[in-house]
């Protein structure tokens, strides 16, 4: 049995390792052992936080095997993007012009510069140690992060977006970023993503990204091509996190332009779908048809799992094996929330 909790100090050497196998310019956890371990220290703070109004924290979840121990993936969600800053995205626009003279009009897809995504929610550091043999735990890692904005919606914006890597070669390159970022930057995409530690809320980018709209038909086709198109790694998420009820037809990244998903936290399954229910205990002789759901405790102690049970839709209660109480930490009578898989 997988279970999802918050990240804590004694974790620092796992996710060392998760990190080292790691695609740069790909996955956003931090890279190093120190950059690493202030992550962690910043989510257990955020955590600990008495919060009013979403701010600079920073939440990240691990995946933990039950059988073993061992950490095998990380999620993470940040309460306001650009919370220290502006957070800056291509904004996917129509711009309409006419020639009357000429009896002309036409359509033409432009990229501006924009900063709406600022203060909304933002996921982020999904990564799994085995991605292709992924189950249910893939579901459960994206969605737990979820989950707890469900127990703690004042921690969090009404909206929520994820940033999913784009279109790189074997080296690393992105062609977006060669028809686009490098021309006003002057250096490489790994190189720039350096500099700006994965970050899109630097004043460097304001300084020197274009300010008016980016015509799309004059950047070069295979340009064309990667725009709002995900590096594979990101498949698995960008499938979980469709099936959630995010969109990705209105943004996408600045430097590699890959797709950044949105969609209000009403839209999502997680928040429409969650159910609260008092634990039961399963019964000796279960019935035949059983029902898979990500079940969360609560905000202050926060564990999920999925587990196959009984379906809650017209009961009270949700009727747990012992095994899940146990990995829960919860008994009979105690409060959850599900929301099924």
């Amino acid at each position: 049995m997988y279970v999802v909790r918050p990240v804590e100090l004694a974790d620092v050497d796992a996710l060392e390792n998760l990190a080292a196998v790691m695609t740069p310019g790909v996955h956003t956890l931090p890279r190093t052992r120190d950059t690493i371990a202030a992550f962690v220290e910043r989510s257990i703070a955020s955590f600990a936080a008495q919060v009013d109004i979403p701010s600079e924290e920073s939440y990240l979840f691990v995946l933990e095997d039950g059988a073993s121990g061992e950490v095998v993936g990380t999620a993470a969600v940040h309460a306001s993007a650009g919370s220290n800053g502006t957070y800056f995205a291509f904004r996917n626009d129509v711009i309409q012009q006419v020639s009357r003279d000429l009896n002309i009009s036409h359509s033409v897809h432009a990229l501006t510069l924009c900063s709406e995504l600022t203060a909304c929610s933002q996921l982020a550091g999904f990564h799994l140690r085995d991605r292709a043999a992924a189950g249910d735990e893939a579901a459960l890692l994206s969605r737990a992060r979820l989950l707890y904005a469900v127990l703690a919606p004042h921690r969090f914006g009404d909206r929520f977006f994820v940033p999913l890597a784009g279109v790189t070669d074997a080296g690393g390159q992105s062609p977006f970023w060669n028809a686009l970022g490098r021309k006003f930057f002057k250096m490489d995409f790994l190189d720039a993503e350096r500099v700006i530690g994965g970050s899109r809320n630097r004043t460097m980018i304001v300084e020197l990204m274009p300010h008016y709209p980016v015509y799309v038909p004059l950047l070069p086709g295979d340009a064309q091509a990667a725009m709002g198109q995900i590096h594979p790694s990101g498949q698995l998420a960008f499938d979980l996190l469709t099936a959630e009820g995010f969109e990705a037809d209105e943004y996408v990244d600045i430097f590699d332009g890959g797709p950044i998903l949105a969609a209000h936290r009403l839209s999502l399954r997680s928040f429409s779908g969650s159910q609260q229910r008092r634990v039961d205990s399963a019964p000796d002789v279960m019935p035949d048809k059983l029902v898979t759901y990500a079940v969360a405790t609560n905000a202050q102690r926060f564990r999920a799992i999925t587990v196959a049970c009984p379906p809650c839709d017209t009961s009270d209660v949700l009727c747990l094996p012992l095994a899940a109480q146990q990995a829960l930490g919860v008994a009979p009578g105690d409060s959850v929330i599900c929301v099924r898989i």
